[in-house]
């Protein structure tokens, strides 16, 4: 007799939130698996299928009853079982009574808190159709649904009412009622296609019969695959290509069972509009898929997703169309209102939002943001004149029209209106830019003119929130403020911007003044700007030593930072370099403990060993070397000519008593190796690196 089956459990419901649905499928599985540990019952392969109208899961080769269990009950301690007779005592005997025993067959246990009674019994595994209820009832409970519902008479609570429940273990159904239904082996097919009921024998007939006669493809990811197919196929006969988003594909994916793709159109006039407009209203609103030509350009057609195989595909297309066309007029309508003001004209209307209690009006903060971009962007030797409008203009399209009804639109508009006005092309393009990076992994700005407004509008923010007491406190970042960092210190470093930071935040605390009057914000921007940027190394494999080597030195232009990381990660890898970072922190520590005054200049009169000379003449000779290396930067070729030092610093310390009893001396051989400690300093504190 077969001791393992195959299972089926589906729940049949009125349609599901497609936003939802492929975590709730996710979650259901993963509880079911959880479930089925914990109860012993082994298995095999877990599947989810997940449609409008149902979570279904099938599990491989699920055992058909728990295995027995070893049970151990401890009773009292041995000392208080038997008596000085050697007599079983009372608490032994009510022990022996509850295990259903006599005192005879409890045994001794030896621990290491003394001896014990203990009864020791085989307990028989549950049948698998007694388990699997309460597993489902318990993943079933434990879904991420944040309100759930209940309908008809009856108590159950789901995400939205359940009206049939198909449980099968091998060919059995598994008896039982989950959430108001009655476990049986009845699914239902394709609500239009099929509206019968369809009969599963087994879990592994479970996906054909759906497919072949309920005509609903169950598994998320062939539907998902599916779409895809005849979205592409669909573009292609109309002459585009459809730049797929996928969450639009995925939420498409979970609005269907059985998916068809309907090509339509509209009139060519709404191409005036901005065409990102208008593809966020066919996505957003409509769920279509926008067509658009080999250079991105938008075509007056897009591509709908039936759920159905429609004998009559016209009626679904002309009613698509009917239904988008007064969304896409309300995208021009929005567009033309919006062009008989200038952005210019939209900046008093700033004064009256809020940016932020105690840092003023949005009009206030596209003043400072103007300020301080166009000291960046003189800085960068861009136009500062044009950085300082675009740093005014950058937040007028928040009071179009379009950006009300459209949000995302924001940055969007401004590049388009700023064209329609006649501004330059950089500034433009700036409007739109000084928004990036807007999550991890976004591009960066392009034009310099972007960048400094991008880099003047996050300083403005952090030293303004910073400035009100509200850093970011654990997961609690309201403000955004470690996105707003991270975005600078990208920008910084991936653009090698020669900018120091420490300047920059100092200027934006100076343009804050009015607001934030008190001292030292700037510096606590700093630090926290500083363990962003450990994290962004973290995420890039740099170690935690290097980072705290170079920081130790306190760099403050962050592109510059980033070079020196570079280069002593390449000095990590030398065969010097172990031995040169041992006498570094050596150094270190010998500096610290000195009592005495450090010249800063070495007497070679005072040498009398030739192992202080040779790591003096070496170490003037690599001054000389490194001195235009680090002025330019290359601290990758400064570090590998100063590992070059290794031999006589080695022979130094092997000979050499630094703490001699002579003070004049022991200072001036202090001196000497101060003034290596300082020359290595210059790149970082490679002491830090161990060794």
């Amino acid at each position: 007799m077969a001791e393992h089956a195959d299972l089926l459990f589906e729940l049949g419901t009125e349609e599901l939130p497609p936003t939802a649905l492929r975590r709730l499928s996710g979650a259901l599985c993963h509880g079911f698996a959880e479930g089925l540990r914990r109860s012993g019952l082994s298995f095999g392969t877990v599947r989810g299928f997940a449609t409008p109208r149902r979570l279904a899961l099938t599990v491989e080769g699920v055992a058909l009853r728990q295995p027995d269990r070893e049970v151990e009950r401890r009773g009292p301690a041995f000392t208080a079982a038997f008596g000085p007779d050697g007599l079983p005592t009372r608490a032994a005997e009510g022990f022996a009574r509850s295990c259903g025993v006599t005192v005879a067959d409890l045994e001794r246990v030896e621990t290491e808190k003394g001896a014990w009674l203990t009864f020791r019994s085989t307990e028989a595994g549950r049948p698998a159709a007694e388990v699997l209820p309460g597993i489902v009832g318990e993943a079933l409970a434990a879904l991420p649904i944040p309100k759930r519902m209940r309908w008809g008479d009856g108590e159950a609570e789901f995400v939205r009412p359940v009206h049939w429940v198909v449980f099968l273990h091998g060919g059995q159904v598994v008896p039982c009622e989950i959430l108001g239904c009655s476990a049986g082996r009845r699914t239902r097919g394709h609500r239009f296609h099929h509206g019968g009921e369809i009969e599963i024998g087994a879990a592994g007939a479970y996906e054909r019969l759906l497919e072949e006669e309920g005509r609903v493809i169950a598994d998320f990811g062939r539907r998902a695959e599916r779409v895809r197919a005849e979205v592409h196929a669909a573009a292609e006969t109309l002459g585009g290509v459809v730049e797929l988003d996928e969450a639009l594909l995925e939420e498409v994916t979970a609005l269907v069972e059985w998916p068809v793709a309907i090509t339509a159109g509209f009139e060519e006039r709404f191409l005036a509009a901005p065409q990102e407009a208008l593809v966020l209203t066919m996505k957003k609103n409509q769920k279509y898929f926008p067509v658009v030509d080999d250079h991105g350009r938008l075509l007056p057609r897009f591509i709908t997703i039936a759920n159905l195989d429609s004998p009559r595909p016209e009626v679904i297309r002309a009613g698509n169309e009917r239904v988008v066309r007064p969304r896409l007029a309300d995208a021009m309508f929005f567009w033309e209102q919006d062009g008989n003001r200038r952005l210019e004209a939209r900046l008093e209307s700033l004064r009256g939002i809020v940016f932020q209690s105690g840092l003023g009006s949005l009009h206030d903060k596209s003043v400072r943001v103007s300020r301080l971009a166009a000291g960046i962007a003189r800085q960068l030797g861009e136009d500062d004149a044009l950085a300082e409008r675009a740093g005014l203009l950058s937040r007028c399209d928040l009071v179009t029209e379009m950006v009300f009804e459209f949000p995302e639109m924001q940055g969007v508009m401004g590049r388009y209106q700023a064209l329609r006005d006649g501004e330059p092309p950089a500034l433009a393009a700036a409007l739109e830019e000084f928004y990036r990076p807007r999550h991890s992994g976004d591009v960066l700005p392009e034009g310099g003119v972007g960048l400094a407004v991008a880099l003047a509008d996050r300083l403005d923010t952090l030293v303004g929130i910073f400035g009100l007491g509200q850093r970011p406190t654990g997961d609690k970042d309201p403000f955004a403020l470690r996105r707003a960092a991270l975005g600078a210190l990208r920008m910084l470093v991936e653009r090698r911007l020669p900018l120091d930071l420490a300047d920059l935040l100092g200027a934006a605390a100076a343009g804050l003044r009015p607001w934030v009057p008190r001292e030292g914000v700037a510096e606590e921007v700093f630090d926290f700007m500083l363990e962003r940027l450990k994290g962004l190394y973290a995420d890039q494999g740099v170690s935690t030593e290097v980072f705290e080597a170079v920081a130790d030195v306190r760099p403050t232009s962050p592109a510059d930072f980033d070079l020196r990381v570079r280069a002593v990660t390449e000095f990590r890898a030398l065969p010097e370099a172990s031995a040169l970072a041992a006498a570094n922190k050596r150094i270190r520590n010998l500096l610290k403990k000195a009592v005495e005054n450090i010249p800063q200049t070495v007497e070679i009169a005072r040498f009398g060993l030739a192992e202080e000379e040779a790591l003096y003449d070496a170490l003037r000779r690599r001054e000389v070397e490194v001195e235009p290396l680090l002025e330019a930067g290359d601290y990758t070729e400064a570090l590998r000519r100063l590992a070059t030092l290794r031999e006589p610093v080695d022979r130094f310390f092997d000979t050499v008593m630094v703490m001699a009893e002579d003070a004049e001396i022991r200072a001036n051989r202090l001196a000497l190796l101060a003034s290596l400690y300082r020359l290595f300093r210059r790149v970082a504190d490679v002491g830090q690196l161990g060794g």
